[in-house]
């Protein structure tokens, strides 16, 4: 496939060349006018050909708007890309393709994919884009605005089904607990589908995430249940250590002295009245009643 690179093209000033026009109207008037009184045909051996040189030329004038461009292309070969705005007069036997360089959103809609657990998930993104070489958009893919579409859904599917929905691990990447890397990664895989079209991927973001409707109510169950093992690990793991350092401290500062068996009674009121889900009542202990 040949290599096109955008170029600039070659143009004049419009307001000048528009200014040369009226002035070879004028001279066709001027023409006329004399051709009637004199009654001379060989004037209009000149007045005729200028009226057809005279509508060529008027076909050549273009308007580029700001953040807008124009791909000309001659006889089916490149010849440059008008990027600056203005009023401008080019070849008048160029055709002059449109190629916007604004910056624009391709919102994409909700898709079904398994994630990499297997788990059907719906997902839908966000994607910021621009043209930055307009010749590759035009001349390097059939429709570049189609392209993007269907290379972004197609990324986007890619990306689902690499990383879980969510994860317990916290160091653990995942749809839901990692959205920037997520988003990272989307543009860089995208910015290396579009390179061919000249596009540039700005910003790239998750704009829905969310269990298939088939297994969203098991899932959210799960979720739960995974949430109050996680809760609970948690609260063993302080009240293990709160043990640990009271018993250390008691025996550092000497308050008491604990055999194994009270040791393990400490232990075991501790660890209830930490760990338990209501409220302990305390029961105090002054002695026995015969010493």
């Amino acid at each position: 496939m040949e290599k096109i690179a955008e170029k600039t093209a070659k143009k004049l000033n419009g307001f000048l060349m528009l200014f040369s026009i009226l002035a070879l109207i004028a001279l066709e008037i001027y023409l006329l006018v004399l051709g009637i009184r004199t009654n001379n045909n060989n004037i209009l051996w000149v007045f005729l050909p200028l009226i057809p040189v005279i509508l060529l030329l008027l076909s050549g004038f273009t308007v580029v708007q700001p953040n807008d461009s124009r791909v000309l292309i001659l006889f089916g070969k490149y010849t440059g890309t008008i990027r600056d705005s203005g009023f401008w007069w080019v070849n008048p036997f160029t055709v002059r393709k449109k190629v916007s360089l604004r910056i624009r959103n391709f919102n994409s809609q909700k898709i079904k994919v398994n994630d990499l657990h297997g788990n059907p998930i719906e997902i839908g993104a966000v994607i910021v884009w621009k043209v930055i070489d307009s010749a590759k958009a035009v001349f390097d893919v059939e429709n570049y605005e189609q392209f993007v579409d269907i290379q972004s859904e197609t990324a986007i599917r890619s990306l689902a089904s690499e990383y879980p929905y969510d994860v317990n691990e916290e160091d653990m990447p995942s749809l839901r607990g990692t959205p920037l890397e997520i988003a990272d990664n989307l543009k860089k895989t995208l910015q290396a589908r579009l390179e061919i079209a000249g596009v540039e991927v700005i910003e790239s973001r998750i704009s829905h995430l969310a269990y298939a409707q088939e297994i969203a109510q098991a899932m959210l169950r799960r979720q739960q249940a995974q949430a109050v093992i996680a809760a609970r690990q948690r609260i063993v793991e302080g009240a293990v250590g709160m043990v640990e350092m009271a018993l250390k401290s008691l025996s550092d500062q000497k308050i008491v002295n604990l055999d194994e068996d009270k040791k393990a009674t400490m232990v075991n009121n501790l660890m209830v009245a930490l760990v338990s889900e209501t409220s302990v009542q305390p029961v105090i202990n002054t002695g026995t009643l015969y010493q």
